[in-house]
């Protein structure tokens, strides 16, 4: 915990001192406060907003994002909603595949989701305050947030527009490397819940998607990978429409557009004391623009890397990322490169279509840490040889 004195370094006061401060207390840095907790470090939960609010997301929970809660103790996440049994992707071309996921899915919106997060979190013993940091001091023995607030290590989880990711040094993400997202809550669709990616073969590459919530609303959205050029609200609501027939932009609640930094362009995970995770760190699964699996995960593996070795966490925490998700993160940027190619989705959708296997390994590369082999990829190019279906709008 935290304890209130006054220590005297290079003429600056430090009020409070903790073991670890985290950044922004969306589930990145939930799930580090809930790590350091379990490794028996004193932590301070800071964010800008007062819980719950609202956060511009497709709201999708993956069965992985899930898994790392269990094993941070948090087992009523989606507690409330029901399962999503099922994904319809629809590919550029027009072809479309609907199966079973391997495990299902939920939708909880972030008001919701987040704020049960931040509640386990000060639960387990972590001290939450909202507060805006505006300044960083790494020193050789501690960090020194706004000349206020010390700790032996600190975790940045604030998110796509970080502010410790900007003070370590470190750029946004370039276009290509970026993408632009318009979310808001729609009636859902009739039929069967199921997931809904439907790809756009205009703008490519962009999709648009509708994910059942449970209480009649779906969270809806559009969005595209930037490409040099500014994106405006009546563009992404227009491609929204064109993509999802009968959804009426108009009717549409709490809209909200968001930035996505893709995975496949990410700074140092850290300096020092200092680390990022989640959106900071640019993880943004660049083949399905996922990011809550990948939030919990690098969280979880800050915050353990913070409390446990703090003088070295950002070299410990590197080392947990490359043997926790390297070999998928180095698949997931194969995959996109590949997907830049409107021909390859369409063929993956097919085979998709037409073996299990082959679904289930998209699927684990799009919502976890599964990894590309060589059957998916002959799969594919035998794909490949089969004509298109009419193309999309």
């Amino acid at each position: 915990m935290g304890w209130v004195g006054v220590a005297a370094d290079r003429g600056v006061l430090v009020a409070e001192e903790f073991d670890v401060i985290v950044v922004g207390a969306g589930p990145a840095g939930s799930a580090a406060a809930l790590a350091a907790r379990r490794a028996g470090a004193g932590v301070l939960l800071l964010d800008r907003a007062d819980f719950p609010r609202d956060k511009a997301c497709g709201d999708g929970i993956a069965a992985h994002a899930l898994d790392v809660l269990a094993g941070l103790g948090v087992t009523d996440a989606v507690a409330g909603y029901p399962p999503l049994p099922a994904l319809r992707l629809v590919g550029p071309g027009g072809g479309a595949v609907a199966r079973a996921l391997p495990r299902p899915a939920y939708t909880v919106p972030r008001q919701v989701f987040d704020a049960r997060l931040v509640a386990a979190a000060v639960g387990a013993g972590a001290e939450l305050r909202r507060h805006a940091v505006r300044r960083i001091e790494v020193r050789a023995d501690r960090v020194v947030l706004d000349g206020e607030l010390s700790a032996r290590a600190v975790v940045g989880a604030d998110g796509a527009g970080s502010v410790v990711r900007r003070l370590l040094g470190h750029p946004p993400n370039p276009d290509r490397h970026l993408a632009l997202a318009i979310r808001g809550y729609a009636p859902a669709r009739p039929g069967p819940p199921e997931q809904l990616i439907v790809t756009s073969a205009a703008r490519w590459p962009a999709y648009a998607w509708s994910f059942p919530i449970g209480d009649g609303r779906a969270n809806v959205g559009y969005g595209e990978v930037l490409r040099g050029e500014p994106l405006t609200r009546v563009h992404l609501l227009d491609r929204l429409a064109a993509l999802l027939p009968g959804t009426d932009p108009a009717a549409v609640t709490g809209l909200r557009a968001h930035h996505l930094p893709l995975s496949t362009r990410r700074p140092a995970p850290g300096r020092g004391r200092t680390v990022l995770a989640g959106d900071a760190l640019s993880l943004i699964n660049p083949f399905t623009g996922e990011g809550i699996f990948y939030a919990l995960l690098s969280g979880a593996l800050a915050g353990t890397a913070a409390a446990t070795t703090p003088d070295r966490a950002a070299a410990r925490y590197a080392a947990a990322l490359r043997h926790r998700l390297g070999t998928h993160l180095r698949h997931s940027s194969t995959a996109a490169w590949l997907g830049r190619y409107r021909r390859m989705v369409d063929a993956v959708v097919r085979v998709a279509g037409r073996d299990d296997r082959v679904y289930r390994t998209v699927v684990e590369l799009g919502l976890g840490d599964g990894r590309l082999d060589a059957r998916t990829l002959a799969m594919i190019g035998i794909g490949l040889s089969t004509p298109d279906a009419a193309p999309r709008h």
